[in-house]
């Protein structure tokens, strides 16, 4: 039959199903072809912690959502408008999540009593009505898998395994998208077993060839490529964007890249990047632990390296006292915090905004360092550009903090010009900066430079230089241990005075404000930055004006902040904590922010967050309407 091809701008797909059922995959190879495609994407994987969860429960289930357009987008979408669900409880755990009228696929043939009573089903909603608001389309799945591979011999599981490749090969269908990258990925990741190679490519070949053929679809779907900057692009998620950004650091300062690390979710995944830069000289440390970890990269940085750890809100916990080190000997070290839930274990695989006032205050005593933070997956890769930056320049660590969302999400990335990059100079001191009474030249340790007051990095070896450090209080200048109060008091002083000097050396906080007639800014830092801005065009486009705002660097502000804050009646934070960005505004600008605050283990919903705006800006010109008449029209107004 003739099929009628419908244009459309954008579409949300979230795939899910059972931990096993490799929903990850899954929705990673259909980001592939829509990347390939010239989409523009944003990805939002969601798992569970466990490594094999209880299977057809409601905790089991793995999701994995893409939201494409043939526009410029900023989040993986607030509500799906395809669900493809693999089992009941695939279904029910999502199905909140999903507008009347949106399109439901499931895989009918796990929508057994069995199934439905572990999920939570007292009857079959296939059957009861209750999803009669939804467009239905139930298919045995699993069961056309196992026929269509049948010939090659699998067991009956092993072929109901294919049964995802069936589902996205269904899916490639009915979006128009490219098949040549999924069939060439299964040839290439099961090369060495032709049977699973063979089953997996027929298993998609034939969800193809099912939508073509099925009159249950009657419309397939084109969203067409992105307009987009001229230049090279691929597909990245944060973590990966992350690690490429730390060895263009170490490139481009000419410094070894050294990684002490201690597996941890949702870290992880640099470590196992890193690893496989050798030919760029990155050294990689699999610890025995966290405190390992950053010992180790700690003593890189006293070596002459690029010294970086990775971890998880509870290992900074564990590297706090060695970052302390740091900050005392005044050495470059990179620090990553890719946040998750907490507290303690918290919630392993899901996101949050959670570790603000640890990077700012998690160390013992007078302790301050550079934090930064990337706004998405490809930001990841300047920022760590910039923090090793910074870290060099200024002989400290830095803190950057990513965040679950960001290191699983993907988005398209510009591959940059390589040598348009700035190079980070390490400037290590090479000779003696110092005459004693008798005029003998030696190397004092602490000098400072007058610009940045950084102080010098000596690689040790080198002659003449020879000198000390560790973690007990420096004297000004020569280094050596001093308990003067005078002098502790001094030495607290510079080191913070160094971490505020970055403010000069950062560009100033620049404002969204397309009405230039706002009254209301909301500001944000990390991934909260998709998430306010499509809230920010969806209040536009209603005539609403609102200006916008992002932080990157969080300690030390932009130095005009404070001018930008008091520039507006009123402030929206949002957060996903309880308000740690919000409260940092309050104590250091005595501005009366607004926080919107919402920790669910998930990214900001722009719908939800919309409204709040409006009812912000509409709170905010009421008031001051109000303000601006005479008395008795207030009271009326009341």
């Amino acid at each position: 039959m003739t099929k009628q091809v419908k244009q459309i701008d954008r579409v949300i797909i979230r795939f899910a199903g059972d931990s096993g059922d490799g929903m990850q995959l899954t929705g990673d190879r259909f980001t592939q072809e829509t990347a390939s495609f010239g989409n523009d994407l944003s990805t939002l994987p969601n798992f569970p912690a466990e490594i094999r969860a209880p299977a057809g429960t409601l905790p089991g289930v793995s999701s994995f959502q893409v939201h494409f357009a043939d526009h410029d987008i900023l989040t993986p979408g607030d509500s799906p408008d395809v669900l493809v669900a693999m089992n009941p409880a695939a279904l029910r755990a999502n199905l909140a999540d999903i507008k009347n009228g949106a399109t439901i696929i499931v895989d009918s043939h796990d929508f057994t009593s069995r199934n439905l009573k572990r999920a939570g089903y007292g009857e079959n909603p296939l059957e009861s009505g209750s999803l009669a608001e939804y467009a239905v389309h139930a298919f045995d799945l699993t069961g056309m898998t196992v026929e269509a591979v049948k010939h090659f011999g699998l067991s009956r599981k092993d072929a109901g395994r294919a049964k995802n490749m069936f589902a996205l090969g269904m899916l490639s269908w009915m979006y128009g998208r490219p098949t040549e990258p999924t069939t060439d990925f299964l040839e290439r990741r099961f090369a060495k077993v032709p049977d699973i190679r063979d089953a997996n490519v027929t298993a998609f070949r034939a969800g193809w060839n099912f939508g073509e053929t099925t009159e249950s679809f009657v419309v397939q779907y084109e969203v067409k490529p992105a307009t987009m900057a001229a230049g090279t692009y691929r597909n990245i998620t944060g973590n990966l964007a992350l690690a490429y950004g730390l060895v263009a650091g170490s490139v481009q300062s000419g410094l070894p890249l050294f990684l002490g690390s201690y597996p941890i979710t949702p870290a992880s995944d640099v470590l196992h990047e890193l690893s496989k830069h050798k030919r760029f000289g990155v050294t990689t440390f699999q610890a025995e632990d966290e405190i390992a970890g950053v010992g180790a990269a700690l003593g890189a940085a006293f070596g002459g390296a690029l010294g970086v750890t990775t971890t998880s809100g509870p290992g900074i916990a564990l590297k706090s006292e060695t970052i302390g080190l740091g900050v005392m000997m005044e050495l470059p070290l990179l620090v990553v915090d890719v946040q998750r839930g907490g507290p303690s274990t918290g919630l392993p695989t899901k996101t949050e905004q959670a570790d603000l006032m640890q990077a700012m205050f998690g160390r013992n005593s007078e302790a301050p360092l550079p934090i930064i933070a990337p706004q998405s997956p490809a930001d990841c890769f300047e920022v760590a550009v910039e923090a090793a930056r910074i870290a060099v320049k200024y002989r400290t660590p830095v803190m950057l903090l990513s965040d679950g969302y960001l290191a699983n999400g993907s988005e398209p990335w510009q591959i940059p010009d390589v040598s348009a990059m700035p190079r980070i100079d390490p400037a290590f001191a090479t000779e003696p900066n110092h005459t004693d009474d008798k005029g003998a030249a030696d190397f004092w340790p602490y000098l400072r430079d007058e610009d940045t007051l950084a102080r010098p990095w000596a690689v040790p070896g080198t002659a003449g230089l020879e000198h000390r450090i560790g973690g007990l209080e420096k004297a000004d200048g020569h280094g050596n241990i001093s308990y003067d109060p005078t002098n502790h008091d001094f030495m607290v002083r510079t080191r913070a005075a160094k971490v505020e000097r970055i403010s000069t050396d950062i560009a100033p906080l620049e404002v969204d404000d397309p009405s230039g007639s706002a009254r209301v800014l909301v500001l944000g830092w990390g991934s909260t930055y998709g998430p306010i801005g499509a809230a920010c065009r969806q209040v536009r486009n209603q005539g609403v004006a609102v200006a916008q705002a992002h932080l990157r660097h969080l300690n030390p502000f932009p130095r005009n902040l404070g001018e930008v804050l008091k520039a507006y009646d009123a402030v929206l934070v949002p957060e996903m904590n309880l308000g740690q960005l919000s409260l940092l505004l309050r104590a250091r600008f005595l501005v009366d922010v607004v926080g919107y605050n919402r920790v669910r283990g998930l990214p900001l919903r722009a719908a939800e967050l919309a409204d709040a705006i409006t009812d912000l800006v509409e709170a905010t010109t009421g008031s001051q309407d109000e303000t601006s008449m005479p008395s008795a029209d207030k009271e009326t107004v009341r």
